[in-house]
């Protein structure tokens, strides 16, 4: 992390655990993400990437240490605090009401994501409708605003999640495999998506496991493993650290990997 990013973090993790009962799923993880940033996280399956969305999020509270945002610390917020401080996130499976149509499911985000909402009105109002249709323009998916969420194909209903978290207005979204199941051409849509968020001022955190993808948007990747951190740092960086190599990509899929990393790169 260089110049602006590193001297104003947006989100910063301080020896951060999170155990359930003898097992210990993070472990004294400390990291900072710059406002504007997109940090990457990889690592292999049970390596503590999701418990750490988690522990952030406010789902799961960390057991140890403390976590800040724009200044603020919400290790011990309720999600909703967390999430009207400025987090979004979208999760590994489709989130969503699959009776409702894709506008009422991001008004629903728009409505109840920025504030508190102790006695819900009948009615949206004029600014979360205004969210909503903006966000649902952002991810491409304004011309399906109508369709009935259960009917929408994965990649709408990836875009879907992204735009009801778009329409809470966040400072920060944390991204939970964004790309799992999709096709190469959908990937590149995603990607697309993900440049468009950050494009619109977003701090954003994404795990995958599909490097083209993470190694193609991330400013900086993380590696965990074992709920600790094996590697943080550029991604031309990442497969010249050999315990990555060893415990994670392997030596074909590394060898793949710089393939690519050199043909778009180089």
């Amino acid at each position: 992390m260089t110049g602006d990013a590193a001297a104003t973090p947006l989100l910063s993790c301080r020896h951060v655990g999170k155990s359930f009962g003898a097992l210990a799923a993070v472990r004294d993880l400390s990291f900072d993400v710059g406002a504007g940033e997109i940090l990457g996280i990889g690592g292999p399956n049970g390596a503590g990437k999701t418990t750490l969305f988690e522990v952030i999020s406010g789902l799961n509270p960390a057991t140890k240490g403390a976590i800040v945002l724009d200044g603020q610390d919400i290790t011990k917020h309720a999600p909703e605090q967390i999430c009207h401080a400025g987090v979004a996130r979208t999760f590994q499976l489709n989130a969503g009401f699959d009776s409702m149509t894709a506008r009422e499911n991001v008004l629903v985000g728009a409505y109840f994501g920025r504030n508190n909402r102790a006695v819900p009105t009948l009615r949206a109002g004029r600014a979360a409708h205004e969210a909503a249709d903006a966000a649902l323009e952002m991810l491409g998916i304004a011309d399906r605003a109508d369709k009935v969420t259960g009917k929408l194909p994965v990649l709408d209903r990836k875009l879907l999640m992204m735009a009801s978290a778009m329409a809470t207005k966040p400072k920060l979204l944390l991204m939970d495999e964004p790309v799992g199941g999709l096709t190469a051409r959908e990937v590149d849509r995603v990607m697309d998506a993900v440049r468009a968020i950050k494009a619109a001022g977003v701090t954003i955190i994404l795990i995958e496991h599909v490097m083209r993808f993470l190694v193609r948007l991330s400013d900086r990747i993380m590696i965990m493993h074992h709920g600790e951190k094996i590697f943080e740092g550029l991604p031309t960086k990442l497969l010249d650290d050999r315990t990555v190599v060893d415990v994670y990509l392997g030596q074909g899929a590394s060898e793949r990997l710089r393939s690519f990393m050199e043909s778009t790169h180089g």
